[in-house]
């Protein structure tokens, strides 16, 4: 999601933030809200039961939205996998090595 910087304003003795109304109606919140003070900030979160995860769908329609690029991004190049040491002399993908299963049946023997 995104960052929005957000005005400090005087209220009273006290000091507020105004919310976005977009933001407002996307996480169903209310006149309440519920305030948690983190090592890492302040998380605000809706009064009542959790919030409905958002569909993809929606993720979608708010990347739209935001006309983020993401032609750069490859899944392949995020999986890891070209850091894995392979066999030298053998295939180059695990999937691909041979089996070494045994023909016949093991036997039970009884004693």
């Amino acid at each position: 999601m995104k960052t929005i910087e957000l005005k400090v304003s005087r209220i009273g003795n006290s000091r507020g933030v105004r919310l976005p109304a977009a933001s407002l109606r996307r996480y169903r919140i209310g006149a309440a809200v519920l305030m948690e003070e983190r090592s890492e900030g302040i998380f605000l979160r809706p009064v009542g039961p959790a919030a409905e995860k958002l569909s993809w769908e929606d993720t979608v329609r708010e990347m739209a939205a935001e006309r983020e690029v993401w032609e750069e991004w490859n899944a392949a190049d995020a999986d890891g996998l070209e850091s894995i040491m392979w066999e030298s002399g053998q295939a180059g993908r695990i999937a691909e090595k041979k089996t070494r299963y045994r023909s016949g049946r093991r036997s039970d023997k009884k004693s």
